[in-house]
């Protein structure tokens, strides 16, 4: 069991700047949700994600990855808003308080497009991207090395949460713990593991804590690294293009233009 996403593979896409990529995903967000258009965010993911993925070999990881945190959201998302929109007037078909309009599901496309995109940019980050050669050069640019871990730590928390289920389930197991039966029986055997994997998420935290203060994360001295993480000029003029259209999209947003 692994405690990150990342998947080493000697790509062009690994070998950027880990901060180009945090970048490049954050302005991708802001630019989905700035402009309300669904085909904006499908044109991300098959434009941006898709050759992406492709190039730094890991399209079937972010695929896996993908379906097992996408697929339940959307189908919700498609039962509520489809049948339960208040705002549809085209109807295609009803069933008793449930209609089907074209509304709702012209509403469920724009929204499921644009957490599609943020899924999916998320995750390319995370596969591609080694969690200390994302800390290091946060802090090259000029980031405190707190800070740097704390963003470090949350793009890694899904796994980290998977990682201790998995350990705590394999445990309850051996001890006699039954999954199979109806799922409303599964669902109930589960829920003893929710206590554990809290508490065992606070230990984490408080054992990473102390060892941090005992590397010296609370000195004010000036911090090195034994890791070098390239970053060539290109990259650094491409962060500023990325704020650039992410901010232009905002200004485009507000002032009516892109509605």
């Amino acid at each position: 069991m692994t405690t990150t996403f990342y998947v080493d593979r000697p790509s062009p896409i690994h070998r950027l700047n880990p901060v180009t990529k945090l970048v490049a995903m954050l302005s991708i967000i802001v630019i989905v949700f700035a402009i309300q258009l669904w085909w904006v965010a499908a044109l991300v993911v098959l434009v941006v994600v898709v050759p992406a993925a492709v190039i730094s070999g890991t399209g079937g990881r972010l695929l896996s990855l993908a379906l097992k945190l996408l697929l339940p959201i959307l189908i919700v998302l498609v039962l509520i808003q489809g049948l339960f929109f208040p705002e549809g007037t085209t109807v295609l078909a009803q069933w008793g308080p449930a209609r089907v309009t074209v509304e709702g599901l012209l509403f469920a496309l724009g929204i499921g497009s644009r957490i599609t995109a943020l899924v999916l940019c998320s995750l390319l980050l995370l596969i591609t991207t080694n969690p200390a050669s994302l800390m290091t050069s946060l802090s090259k640019n000029g980031m405190s090395p707190k800070m740097s871990y704390v963003i470090s730590s949350t793009l890694q928390i899904i796994p980290a949460f998977q990682t201790r289920a998995e350990s705590i389930l394999l445990a309850q197991q051996a001890r006699g713990l039954k999954l199979r039966g109806n799922p409303i029986r599964r669902i109930r055997a589960l829920l003893p593991l929710i206590s554990p994997l809290i508490l065992g998420m606070f230990t984490d935290v408080e054992e990473r804590s102390t060892a941090m203060e005992a590397r010296g994360f609370s000195s004010t001295a000036t911090h090195t690294s034994l890791m070098i993480v390239p970053d060539s000029v290109v990259q650094r003029v491409a962060r500023w293009v990325f704020v650039a259209l992410a901010v232009a999209s905002v200004v485009l947003s507000f002032s009516g233009l892109l509605s």
